[in-house]
């Protein structure tokens, strides 16, 4: 595919780097945009190649992604806003139901919508430049790309509900502290520092990886006990696979591993 806001590359084996292409609007979501990120996301989640981990960024050092474009929004009616919600909401299903593991490297303001697809990442390396914040009940309305799911998820009811009905921002440092955020390094060692964990997870069984993924995903919005039953289906999932005898047989022979994702 070819698209026009996005940057879409593969920067080392296996791994696909994608950037938030609109840096003249704060990398800002319009309609095309959030097109583009779900046909991406969704052809991952049907075909992903040779793809074993996702890198998400944004264009240029001053922000990640500004949110929904209030510029292409102005003077919406209520019937055309509501048509292209639905691009966003299918977009954020996209992006959170990809079996492919994929890192934010979040190099900037996340706000609204950016800080929404920051928290629908499986996780998150940041900036220490970089403020977040879910501005949305400003505006009149409510995150609406998973925010209230999301955020709540990853820092706990509360501070959710504090962060999303004051609507102020907040520091690297600050999502770090509350869990939306794993590490915060300097702008110019963000990528690095995120390569290096994609690395690690693509030298790694890309079966069993994906299938930890969704075990995870799918288990917490689960009671334990069926949990527990879905982490198993997921696990036997590995065991028929090549990857597993290579695995094996790489302990014993002591080399590393060739995984072939089969």
């Amino acid at each position: 595919m070819t698209y026009t806001t996005l940057l879409v590359e593969t920067i080392e084996p296996h791994i696909l780097k994608v950037t938030l292409n609109r840096p003249e609007s704060a990398n800002a979501f319009n309609t095309q945009m959030a097109i583009e990120l779900y046909q991406l996301f969704e052809s991952l989640a049907l075909d992903a190649g040779d793809t074993r981990c996702i890198l998400l960024t944004g264009a240029g050092e001053r922000a990640f992604c500004a949110g929904g474009d209030l510029k292409e929004r102005n003077n919406m009616t209520d019937e055309v806003w509501g048509q292209q919600h639905l691009i966003y909401e299918r977009m954020v299903r996209a992006v959170l139901d990809c079996p492919v593991p994929a890192i934010g490297a979040i190099n900037g303001a996340a706000y609204g919508g950016g800080c929404e697809i920051t928290a629908a990442m499986d996780f998150v390396y940041a900036a220490d430049h970089t403020r977040f914040a879910l501005t949305e009940t400003s505006l009149g309305i409510i995150p609406g790309a998973g925010g209230t799911q999301t955020l709540a998820r990853a820092m706990g009811e509360r501070r959710a509900k504090e962060l999303i009905l004051s609507a102020r921002p907040f520091s690297a440092d600050e999502a770090l502290r509350w869990g939306l955020v794993n590490a915060v390094y300097p702008l110019d060692e963000l990528i690095a520092a995120a390569l290096e964990t994609a690395q690690r997870i693509a030298s790694n069984a890309p079966i069993a990886v994906r299938q930890a993924k969704q075990s995870i995903h799918r288990g917490l919005q689960m009671s334990l006990a069926d949990g527990l039953a879905f982490e198993i289906e997921a696990y036997n999932r590995t065991v028929p696979t090549k990857d597993r005898l290579e695995g094996v047989l790489a302990f014993n022979e002591k080399r590393k591993p060739n995984f072939q994702g089969r």
